[in-house]
């Protein structure tokens, strides 16, 4: 990386720290934190040495998206589009899932290159953590698996890709459950998952229709089926 952009970064990273690190949650949205989506994952893993060289051999795909466009990580809770009326493939092209059809420019675009995302093991019946920072509430939630045969370290996920594989009705605002950790200061809500026979690799695909209006999130998160529920994430090492 150029000295300049690296100055850059930092730049940007101590302004946005500021605007989205301490999140008002008036203004705030949310992500899938478990198994994490991908932008949320790389934030989590990343966010306190996001110029860490080492990233970039421990967590490659965090670590091109980090280099495409920061804001993407630190705004982990703003993936959405607005009055997408309830048609989310007309909304978003094939290819584009990741990215909710870039939505925001091309902020997210990273989110869709295809690769070797740090993937949380899980098993084929599990429960899936969605975390509402403003306490929207949910007209729904609906959870996708891509289906045997797709390969997500070559593939763009498209959705004929998919296969649905839980969903929720509607959750009120001020519904759902808390958090310990600080920066998840809203609502978490929960998606029951059951891929059974699924083994290996594959993405999950999460919408979110928030009720406070016609405004829709989109997550992509990483997993290996055939686990326990445990997380290989690599713990970030210090460069000096």
């Amino acid at each position: 990386m150029s000295p300049v952009k690296r100055l850059l970064l930092i730049a940007a990273a101590a302004v946005l720290t500021l605007t989205t690190g301490l999140v008002d949650p008036a203004s705030a949205h949310g992500s899938a934190v478990n198994p994490p989506s991908r932008n949320y994952g790389c934030w989590k893993r990343w966010g306190g040495d996001f110029q860490n060289p080492a990233m970039a051999t421990q967590d490659p795909m965090c670590w091109q998206a980090w280099n495409a466009d920061s804001t993407a990580m630190w705004n982990w809770n703003g993936l959405y589009r607005e009055n997408v009326q309830g048609n989310h493939q007309a909304a978003i092209p094939d290819g584009t899932l990741c990215s909710a059809g870039n939505t925001g420019g091309t902020r997210y675009s990273a989110l869709d290159t295809p690769g070797a995302w740090i993937a949380q093991t899980v098993p084929t019946s599990f429960t899936l953590r969605m975390h509402d920072q403003a306490q929207h509430g949910a007209d729904y939630l609906l959870t996708y698996v891509t289906k045997p045969g797709f390969n997500p370290l070559t593939q763009r996920l498209g959705w004929g890709d998919l296969q649905l594989v839980g969903q929720t009705g509607v959750i009120p605002p001020g519904g759902g459950q808390t958090e310990s950790d600080p920066a998840l200061n809203g609502r978490t809500y929960t998606v029951n998952v059951s891929a059974p026979g699924r083994t290996g690799r594959a993405v999950l695909y999460t919408i979110w229709k928030a009720s406070h209006a016609d405004q829709v999130y989109y997550f992509c998160s990483d997993v290996v089926f055939g686990g326990t529920g445990s997380n290989p994430s690599p713990t970030p090492s210090t460069v000096a």
